[in-house]
Protein backbone atom coordinates (compact mmCIF):
# COMPACT_ATOMS: atom_id res chain seq x y z
CA UNK A 1 0.00 0.00 0.00
CA UNK A 2 1.60 3.19 -1.19
CA UNK A 3 1.54 5.92 1.62
CA UNK A 4 0.27 9.32 0.84
CA UNK A 5 1.23 12.33 2.42
CA UNK A 6 -1.83 13.77 4.36
CA UNK A 7 -1.91 17.44 4.60
CA UNK A 8 -0.71 18.07 8.20
CA UNK A 9 2.17 15.48 7.45
CA UNK A 10 5.55 16.56 8.62
CA UNK A 11 8.36 17.01 6.16
CA UNK A 12 9.54 13.70 8.09
CA UNK A 13 7.16 11.90 6.26
CA UNK A 14 6.88 13.44 2.77
CA UNK A 15 10.72 13.00 2.32
CA UNK A 16 9.87 8.95 3.11
CA UNK A 17 7.70 9.17 0.38
CA UNK A 18 9.47 11.03 -2.33
CA UNK A 19 12.43 8.85 -1.13
CA UNK A 20 10.60 5.60 -1.88
CA UNK A 21 8.89 6.92 -5.30
CA UNK A 22 12.50 7.82 -6.18
CA UNK A 23 13.77 3.86 -5.32
CA UNK A 24 11.38 2.27 -7.40
CA UNK A 25 12.45 4.65 -10.49
CA UNK A 26 16.12 4.13 -10.19
CA UNK A 27 15.28 -0.12 -9.68
CA UNK A 28 13.11 0.49 -13.18
CA UNK A 29 15.49 2.35 -15.00
CA UNK A 30 18.38 -0.67 -13.44
CA UNK A 31 15.81 -3.08 -14.77
CA UNK A 32 15.85 -1.54 -18.20
CA UNK A 33 19.84 -1.14 -18.74
CA UNK A 34 20.14 -4.45 -17.34
CA UNK A 35 18.03 -5.74 -20.07
CA UNK A 36 19.08 -4.01 -22.51
CA UNK A 37 22.73 -4.45 -21.87
CA UNK A 38 21.69 -8.82 -21.80
CA UNK A 39 20.03 -7.96 -25.57
CA UNK A 40 23.42 -6.46 -26.51
CA UNK A 41 25.24 -8.44 -25.31
CA UNK A 42 24.00 -11.37 -26.80
CA UNK A 43 23.82 -9.70 -30.37
CA UNK A 44 27.34 -8.81 -30.21
CA UNK A 45 28.18 -12.42 -29.43
CA UNK A 46 26.00 -13.65 -32.66
CA UNK A 47 28.04 -11.78 -34.53
CA UNK A 48 31.57 -12.34 -33.38
CA UNK A 49 30.31 -15.82 -33.57
CA UNK A 50 29.32 -15.86 -37.25
CA UNK A 51 32.48 -13.57 -37.86
CA UNK A 52 34.49 -16.19 -36.46
CA UNK A 53 32.62 -18.93 -38.61
CA UNK A 54 31.48 -20.92 -35.61
CA UNK A 55 30.07 -24.36 -36.20
CA UNK A 56 26.14 -23.81 -36.55
CA UNK A 57 25.24 -27.23 -34.88
CA UNK A 58 27.24 -26.73 -31.76
CA UNK A 59 25.32 -26.48 -28.82
CA UNK A 60 26.03 -22.76 -27.59
CA UNK A 61 26.27 -21.33 -31.17
CA UNK A 62 22.64 -22.53 -31.35
CA UNK A 63 21.51 -21.20 -28.34
CA UNK A 64 23.38 -17.97 -29.08
CA UNK A 65 21.68 -18.26 -32.60
CA UNK A 66 18.00 -19.34 -31.05
CA UNK A 67 17.75 -16.16 -27.83
CA UNK A 68 19.07 -13.72 -30.35
CA UNK A 69 16.81 -14.33 -33.54
CA UNK A 70 13.76 -12.79 -32.28
CA UNK A 71 15.91 -9.82 -31.73
CA UNK A 72 17.26 -9.12 -35.47
CA UNK A 73 13.96 -10.54 -36.79
CA UNK A 74 13.22 -7.45 -38.00
CA UNK A 75 16.82 -5.89 -39.45
CA UNK A 76 17.13 -9.77 -41.52
CA UNK A 77 16.54 -8.40 -45.47
CA UNK A 78 17.24 -4.76 -44.53
CA UNK A 79 20.36 -4.58 -46.53
CA UNK A 80 20.06 -5.94 -50.56
CA UNK A 81 22.57 -8.25 -50.35
CA UNK A 82 22.61 -11.92 -48.78
CA UNK A 83 24.96 -12.50 -46.24
CA UNK A 84 28.89 -11.46 -47.39
CA UNK A 85 30.90 -14.21 -46.51
CA UNK A 86 34.51 -15.71 -46.78
CA UNK A 87 34.89 -19.36 -46.06
CA UNK A 88 32.81 -19.81 -43.21
CA UNK A 89 32.88 -16.81 -41.76
CA UNK A 90 29.81 -14.64 -42.37
CA UNK A 91 29.41 -10.91 -42.07
CA UNK A 92 26.01 -10.16 -40.37
CA UNK A 93 25.22 -6.13 -40.91
CA UNK A 94 21.88 -6.45 -39.57
CA UNK A 95 22.83 -7.63 -36.26
CA UNK A 96 25.08 -4.34 -35.82
CA UNK A 97 21.91 -2.48 -36.75
CA UNK A 98 20.25 -4.47 -34.01
CA UNK A 99 22.85 -3.57 -30.84
CA UNK A 100 22.58 -0.22 -32.19
CA UNK A 101 18.98 0.20 -32.37
CA UNK A 102 18.57 -1.56 -28.84
CA UNK A 103 21.45 0.34 -27.22
CA UNK A 104 19.54 3.38 -28.43
CA UNK A 105 15.85 2.03 -27.41
CA UNK A 106 17.42 0.95 -23.80
CA UNK A 107 19.11 4.44 -23.52
CA UNK A 108 16.42 5.94 -24.25
CA UNK A 109 14.01 4.04 -22.10
CA UNK A 110 15.93 4.56 -19.14
CA UNK A 111 16.32 8.29 -19.20
CA UNK A 112 12.56 8.39 -20.32
CA UNK A 113 12.17 6.85 -16.45
CA UNK A 114 14.93 9.02 -14.87
CA UNK A 115 13.37 11.94 -15.74
CA UNK A 116 9.84 11.15 -14.79
CA UNK A 117 11.22 10.54 -11.05
CA UNK A 118 10.89 13.46 -8.14
CA UNK A 119 13.56 15.67 -8.25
Amino acid sequence: MDFQPSNNAGPDDFFTYRERHAHRHDVLERVIEIGGSFITSMLALRFILALLGANATNGFATFVNSVTAPFVAPFYNLFSYDHPSVGVSTFEGYCLVAMVVYGLLTGGLAKLVSITRYE
